[in-house]
């Protein structure tokens, strides 16, 4: 087809000059779709699998845009890995920012199991409670966070 608007011809230059897979486009949007229904995440790998849709994914269709330098030892699969890791961590890195604003709009991006174990309700988040509870909480979420960007 045509592209309706400048971002799109764009993205139709882009995908036809670099080998840009069209799976993390597709991936893209299921994650738009699921923070469409989804408010709460019951554990990690259900939020992991939102992270992944929402920001891995941008980390994935920039590599072949941004290439891989020829005399890297580098993989190919270890710049995708670590590209998927910087998503990840820059995502989790947002979630922990706007937990303010998320919970403002009755949205909680954190692992309910974990919140639970740490003797933490969504309601303690939606009134802004900042205890002892909540600081370990976060500074979990944060060494978290941190493991990914090593990894990337």
């Amino acid at each position: 087809g045509r592209p309706f608007d400048m971002l799109d011809a764009a993205l139709s230059d882009t995908v036809s000059r670099f080998p840009v897979d069209i799976q993390p486009f597709r991936d893209m949007v299921e994650g738009m779709r699921m923070d469409l229904w989804k408010s709460r995440y019951n554990n990690f790998d259900e939020l992991y699998l939102y992270c992944y849709y929402v920001a891995g994914t941008v980390g994935l269709m920039s590599v072949p845009i941004m290439g891989i330098a020829p005399e890297s030892k580098a993989t190919t699969e270890s710049v995708y890995n670590a590209a998927l890791a910087l998503g990840i961590a820059n995502q989790l890195t947002n979630i922990l920012r706007d937990v303010g604003e998320d919970a403002r709009r009755g949205r909680v991006y954190l692992p309910q199991d974990e919140l639970a174990q740490a003797g933490l309700s969504d309601e303690d988040i939606f009134a802004g409670r900042v205890t002892d509870k909540w600081r370990m909480f976060m500074k979990k979420q944060i060494q978290r966070a941190r493991k990914f960007f090593d990894e990337a």
